[in-house]
């Protein structure tokens, strides 16, 4: 299992259109196939550095679930408004594999 971060930089005067572009990945995304982790918008601090973060099972598994994304209605959809509202103005990629697990349990105080 792989993680994908993404990171995005967007214009802070647009977060409600990224907020919106998230969301509609948070329909898209699993139904082809990634285990979505979240779309994080900014909060506090940085008003211009936002994150999108799933799983896949290899790398050969990302370029097929990529294209399936591709010819999903809802991404296709999603890919123009983000060209059409420009709130995206730079955005990265990579993926990372988790080495720190197994975890222990949660310990609540």
């Amino acid at each position: 299992m792989i993680t994908c971060f993404i990171r995005y930089e967007i214009d802070p005067f647009k977060k409600d259109a990224f907020a919106e572009y998230a969301r509609n990945w948070g329909q898209a995304i699993p139904r082809n196939g990634a285990d979505l982790i979240g779309y994080f918008a900014p909060h506090e601090g940085s008003a211009t550095t936002a994150y999108g973060v799933y799983n896949i099972e290899s790398l050969a598994a990302y370029e097929a679930y990529r294209a399936r994304l591709a010819a999903d209605p809802l991404g296709r959809e999603n890919y123009e408004f983000a060209i059409g509202e420009r709130f995206i103005l730079k955005e990265d990629r990579i993926f990372l594999k988790n080495v720190s697990l197994p975890h222990a349990a949660k310990v609540l105080p």
